[in-house]
C-alpha cells in the first residue's frame, strides 16, 4: 500500500440546542451583538451526564456504520481532545471500551483546536508505515465544561460534540502530506487553565495570526498534495468565528470550494470543529467522494496543521 484514506466519518451533537436568546439571559449580550461579531446562532450542550467519551463513541460508530466495519477492525484508536477531565484511562481507552474495541493501540492527542488535523496525520503516517491497519481518529470536545458561564466574552463562542474518521490504507494516497506547526511564545492566547479549568482567550491576538499568517500556510497544504487552490471542492476550517473563516478562506483562493460555516450552528467546538463539519458536508451531499478537501486546523497554543484529504 502507498498510502491512507479516509473511508468513513461520522459526527455527534447533544439534543440540547442553546441559543443566543437564551445566553442574553445569562450575560450582558443579545442576538445581534454574537451574531455581528462571531456569526454563531446556536450551539449544542452536553448535560451533566454526558462525558466527552460517549459524544465521541456516538460519533465513531455512525463513522464504523458508514464504512461498514466492526469494532474488531480497529487497532488504533487516537482521540483529539484538551477537556478530558482524568489522566488516566486516557479518552482513546474509554471510547475503545464503549465501543467493544480489542486491544487496540490507544491514544490522546491534545493539539486543542488542531487536534483532528495532527491526529489525522498521526494516523496516516502510522497506518502507511505498517504499524495499523485501520485507525478511528476522534475529535471530541465538551467546552462547555471548561468555561465560565459569566464571561461574555467566552461563553458565546462555545459548543459540544464530536466528529470521527476511519482511516485505512489504500493503494492511492488519499490524505495529503500535512503541514504543521506552532508560535510557542505565544501560548498564552488561547488557554484552559487553572482549577477548576477555563477558556479563556486573546481574542484581537488570535484574529490578527489566524487571518494573516494561515493563509500562506494552507496554501503550502494545498501545494505538497499537488492541488491548487481552484480546484479544491471544499474548505473546512477549524470553526472558531465566522469573521475568522471568512476572510482566511478568501486569502486562501479557494473560489470554487464549499466553504464548511458550520460555526453558525455549533460554536467553537475545539477539536471536534474540523470532523464534525467535514461529516455534515458528507451528510448533505455537498462533497462527493473522491473530491479534495483542505483541512486547516488552528487554534490553541497558535498550532495548525492541515491537509487534503480525498472526500470519503
Amino acid at each position: 500500500m502507498n498510502g491512507s484514506r479516509i473511508a468513513a466519518v461520522g459526527h455527534y451533537q447533544p439534543a440540547k440546542v442553546l441559543t443566543n436568546e437564551e445566553l442574553a439571559g445569562l450575560v450582558d449580550t443579545s442576538d445581534e451583538w454574537i451574531r455581528s461579531r462571531v456569526g454563531i446562532r446556536t450551539r449544542h450542550i452536553a448535560g451533566p451526564d454526558e462525558p466527552v467519551d460517549e459524544l465521541a463513541a456516538h460519533a465513531s460508530a455512525k463513522a464504523l456504520a458508514a464504512a461498514g466495519l466492526g469494532p474488531e477492525d480497529i487497532d488504533l484508536v487516537l482521540v483529539a481532545t484538551s477537556t478530558a477531565v482524568d489522566r488516566s484511562p486516557n479518552m482513546a481507552a474509554r471510547v475503545a471500551a464503549r465501543l467493544g474495541i480489542p486491544s487496540p493501540a490507544a491514544m490522546d492527542v491534545n493539539v486543542v483546536c488542531a487536534g483532528f488535523t495532527h491526529a489525522l496525520a498521526t494516523a496516516d503516517h502510522t497506518v502507511r508505515a505498517g504499524a495499523a491497519r485501520r485507525a478511528l481518529v476522534i475529535g471530541a470536545d465538551k467546552m462547555s465544561a471548561v468555561t465560565d458561564w459569566t464571561d461574555r466574552t467566552t461563553c458565546v463562542l462555545v459548543g459540544d460534540g464530536a466528529g470521527a474518521a476511519v482511516v485505512e490504507a489504500a493503494e492511492q494516497p488519499g490524505i495529503g502530506p500535512v503541514l504543521w506547526g506552532s508560535v510557542p511564545e505565544m501560548g498564552h492566547a488561547v488557554r484552559i487553565e487553572g482549577t477548576p479549568s477555563r477558556f479563556a482567550q486573546e481574542g484581537q491576538a488570535v484574529y490578527r495570526w489566524a487571518t494573516t499568517q494561515l493563509p500562506p500556510l494552507a496554501r503550502a497544504a494545498c501545494e505538497r498534495a499537488g492541488v491548487t487552490p481552484e480546484e479544491l471542492a471544499a474548505v473546512v476550517l477549524h470553526q472558531a468565528n465566522l469573521r475568522i473563516i471568512e476572510p482566511l478562506a478568501q486569502k486562501i483562493g479557494a473560489v470554487n470550494a464549499v466553504v464548511a460555516r458550520d460555526v453558525t450552528h455549533s460554536g467553537n467546538t475545539s477539536a471536534a470543529s474540523i470532523p464534525l463539519a467535514l461529516s455534515k458536508l458528507v451528510e448533505r451531499g455537498e462533497v462527493t467522494s473522491g473530491d479534495s478537501v483542505l483541512l486547516f486546523g488552528f487554534g490553541g497554543n497558535l498550532s495548525y496543521a492541515g491537509q487534503v484529504v480525498r472526500c470519503p
